[in-house]
């Protein structure tokens, strides 16, 4: 029961919203890491919180654009948690139209396998990828399979060119370092007729982009970023600088010097398990009283 409590969560929040939605909003279906909340194999206290009551299951990161007039949804990420994110759409009445991906993580793509001849045999569900990701899909079993047997149909992204859903919002996918073992890596500007999203669940260190944060974040209402640990230390016994992703701590730190305005615009995502921000703790009050925020599952955003 306990894993199932977020969903209703989003389904309830969602359901019980404004009467009158907005045409295009986005959906938060999960905020955690690629492994979710609690991760396999871990006894340490963050986890233990899970199977003692203390804390709820977090779902792998993913957002779903919503168009609620056609009551289609768009998914952003195929995680290992695809059958309770599929499931919270159904029950609020959307069609997945298609899946956009950002690399080829485990958290980020393995959920496709669902789409196969072994669970929902879809047809020709359109998959938006950059071309290395085609390529590895394309090549690798099982997910070649996925393509011959036409469950997916591969739709190739070219760098920071936008593609239009439905005539009025806009995707467009923007490259970032991160560790490409076997694909490129993108996250995505996500606009609707009156605001925008920027998407960064994964990202090497602010520094190594060839793009400047505080800039990306002016051009957008709302700014999506990686916080997969909060500190340096977090993890004893590993070299963290063999795991790069920005620190919470980091990305605060580069941003101390934007107006409350734009610091308001962040929201803090993919947080993994050990990080303590993922639920209310003194990481995450300082997180807010600096001025970010934190996203929640079932949060959604008016485009």
């Amino acid at each position: 029961m306990k894993g199932l409590v977020t969903l209703f969560v989003i389904i309830l929040i969602y359901s019980s919203s404004q009467a009158q939605k907005a045409d295009w909003q986005v959906i938060v279906l999960g905020m955690a890491q690629d492994a979710g909340y609690p991760q396999a194999g871990c006894k340490k206290s963050c986890c233990e919180a899970y199977w003692t009551g203390e804390n709820p299951k977090q779902h792998a990161t993913c957002l779903a654009l919503l168009n609620n007039q056609s009551k289609e949804a768009w998914l952003f990420e195929a995680t290992p948690d695809i059958k309770a994110q599929w499931h919270a759409l159904d029950t609020l009445g959307y069609q997945v139209a298609g899946i956009f991906l950002t690399h080829a993580h485990i958290g980020h793509y393995a959920g496709l396998i669902h789409l196969g001849r072994e669970v929902m045999g879809t047809n020709n569900i359109p998959v938006y990828v950059m071309p290395k990701m085609k390529n590895f899909l394309e090549a690798n079993g099982p997910w070649s399979q996925l393509v011959s047997l036409n469950n997916i149909a591969l739709k190739e992204l070219k760098n920071e060119e936008a593609i239009m859903l439905n005539g009025m919002a806009k995707v467009t996918p923007i490259l970032v370092p991160h560790r490409d073992e076997y694909s490129e890596t993108v996250g995505y500007h996500i606009a609707g007729p009156n605001q925008t999203i920027l998407f960064i669940p994964d990202i090497n260190k602010w520094e190594t982009w060839n793009k400047n944060l505080a800039s990306e974040i002016s051009q957008v209402n709302y700014a999506l970023l990686d916080a997969a640990f909060f500190a340096d230390g977090e993890l004893p016994g590993r070299d963290m600088s063999k795991i790069p992703h920005p620190f919470t701590t980091e990305t605060m730190e580069l941003l101390k010097g934007l107006p409350t305005k734009e610091k308001s615009k962040v929201h803090f995502i993919h947080f993994n398990h050990t990080n303590p921000a993922l639920f209310d703790s003194p990481e995450r009050n300082q997180v807010l009283k600096k001025g970010f925020n934190v996203v929640n599952e079932g949060m959604v955003i008016d485009l």
